[in-house]
């Protein structure tokens, strides 16, 4: 059988064991294992890969940055740091029409900052935030729309456990990656507030105003986020200073987050090994999608697919732009069917030769790519925040959700173009590390 139709066989069985849901990691490996023993005629080899990389994989410390930062991410949400967050923005942005969605835009944006997972910040937020709006008056679509939005800035916003995992797949500098995405994180903060404000302006009675508080008040809120400030620039400051590595400052990143909640007081033996057990649970399931996409890996060079693919996409003749486009589409379909992790370690190793040849700088095609990806969390008729927002709020239709965020898709096409036009947006900062 010709190398093309062994590829051709071995995604659409692919497919069809996630169909049938078989984990991604699992499938991948099933897939991988079978297709390379059949290329090389031999199972004793592709055997061989099964047994050695997951090995590797474990053991090998550049990796050692996804569990740190997860940890990280965990002592920080443990801690009540997220409320404390939210209550800080509530105190200046509230009394403004739309205030609590724009706090909670603010908010998410600086939970993702000592978070880096999506679902684990539109989850905290589904019952931090959604609750004071819908208090106020504020409608369910707009309120679970504004969370589901706020949400994807968990993976963009660094750290970044989808950026990290892309610059280990890609061999990019992970801090180089990190800073990359400090101002489009910034512009998607913003470019979600103005969005709420244009729908405030546009429907004057759809979005209710809250209550001032005095000044007082408000700067009695910032004495509970300096934690917060603290985490954020002395992991990314480090980075960018070249104090540390990733990996250096997922693990200071990780003890300065366990530090500061055990001298608040905010950290329990069972919160600790709740935030524990939840990282070894949520690394268990990446490092099983990595292991299975390794091993996918090597069934796809065999056959020469990432090669193949190269020469089928730059030959259409639509041009750098035309291919990116084309690859960008590819992204929002597979984020119908598949998590934002599974997408970039299954696709990458083939795009990526693609992204090369046409000439795009790495850095800012895996700020593009996360941001689509990050698209692809929101948007219909599957995207994963607005199901954990629905785990979390029983009482919502999704339908209501996808109506909810719909601005904000649209705000995201919009800010996908902007960094396309202006990749200095996403190269500036880290040129000058």
């Amino acid at each position: 059988m010709h190398s093309d139709v062994v590829a051709i066989t071995g995604f659409i069985s692919l497919f069809v064991l996630m169909l049938l849901r078989v984990p991604v990691g699992i499938a991948m490996a099933l897939v991988g294992v079978t297709g390379f023993a059949y290329m090389v005629g031999d199972w004793w080899p592709a055997l061989k890969l099964l047994a050695q990389s997951p090995m590797r994989t474990a053991t090998s410390a550049e990796f050692a940055v996804i569990p740190l930062f997860l940890l990280m991410g965990a002592f920080a949400s443990s801690s009540g740091m997220s409320r404390e967050l939210f209550r800080a923005a509530n105190s200046f942005l509230g009394h403004l029409r739309g205030g609590l969605g724009i706090a909670t835009i603010a908010a998410c944006g600086a939970f993702a900052a000592i978070c880096g997972s999506s679902v684990a910040t539109a989850a905290t937020f589904s019952s931090v935030a959604y609750p004071e709006m819908r208090r106020y008056g504020y409608p369910q679509s707009f309120s679970t729309g504004v969370v589901a939005a706020g949400g994807t800035l968990g993976i963009m916003i660094p750290p970044s456990t989808v950026l990290a995992v892309y610059g280990l797949i890609t061999e990019q500098d992970i801090g180089k990656l990190f800073i990359a995405g400090v101002v489009p994180g910034i512009l998607a903060v913003a470019m979600y507030v103005v969005t709420i404000n244009i729908i405030g302006m546009a429907r004057p009675n759809f979005l209710p105003t809250g209550v001032r508080t005095t000044w007082p008040e408000r700067l009695a809120s910032l004495r509970d986020v300096w934690a917060v400030i603290l985490l954020f620039i002395f992991v990314i400051g480090g980075i960018y200073a070249g104090v540390f590595t990733a990996t250096e400052a997922a693990g200071c990143g990780a003890g300065g987050a366990f530090i500061i909640a055990i001298l608040r007081k905010r950290l329990s033996r069972a919160d600790f090994w709740k935030s524990c057990i939840d990282t070894v649970r949520t690394t268990a399931a990446v490092f099983t999608i990595l292991i299975g996409a390794l091993i996918f890996g090597y069934f796809l060079t065999i056959t020469q697919t990432p090669q193949k693919v190269t020469e089928f996409l730059t030959g259409l003749g639509l041009g750098p732009y035309g291919v990116l486009i084309l690859i960008m589409l590819m992204y929002l379909v597979l984020g119908c069917i598949m998590d934002a992790m599974a997408m970039i370690i299954l696709t990458i190793p083939i795009v990526f030769p693609v992204v090369k040849q046409l000439g795009f700088d790495p850095i800012w095609f895996g700020v593009i790519i996360v941001m689509t990806v990050e698209l692809g969390l929101i948007h219909p008729p599957v995207g994963m925040n607005v199901f954990v927002i629905k785990s979390v709020i029983k009482d919502v239709k999704l339908s209501t959700i996808f109506y909810g965020v719909l601005p904000f898709v649209i705000t995201d096409i919009l800010r996908l173009a902007i960094l396309i036009a202006f990749p200095i947006l996403a190269l500036w900062l880290p040129s000058h590390m």
